[in-house]
């Protein structure tokens, strides 16, 4: 899996997602969902920030995340981060992705 490159303090661009079913590869229906991604460094349990994602496309499983949301959330040190989205749908019920997107945050000039 390839590696998200981010830069410290920047709110853009956001990160745009795909759903797919990972035994049919069928977009995953968002309608009505919320979507959250978690975010962390590599070698942490703790959280450093957890951002509520913009169904842009529900039938095609199309989600964006906004750092602009969390102004804060790329302001830690240099390094490897990891996220997790996870998917609340209409009905209650909680499924996460279970690919974990890896991220590298280099400093600002």
């Amino acid at each position: 899996m390839s590696v998200i490159r981010l830069v410290q303090g920047d709110t853009r661009p956001a990160l745009v997602c795909t759903i797919t079913d990972d035994n049919t590869g069928a977009p995953v229906s968002l309608s009505g969902a919320t979507c959250r991604l978690k975010f962390r460094e590599q070698s942490s349990t703790t959280l450093k920030t957890t951002l509520t994602g913009t169904v842009t496309d529900a039938a095609n499983g199309v989600v964006e995340f906004y750092w602009a949301s969390d102004p804060t959330s790329l302001d830690g040190p240099q390094g490897n981060y990891q996220g997790e989205i996870e998917i609340t749908f209409s009905d209650g019920q909680v499924q996460t992705v279970f690919d974990v997107l890896n991220f590298y945050l280099r400093e600002d000039f």
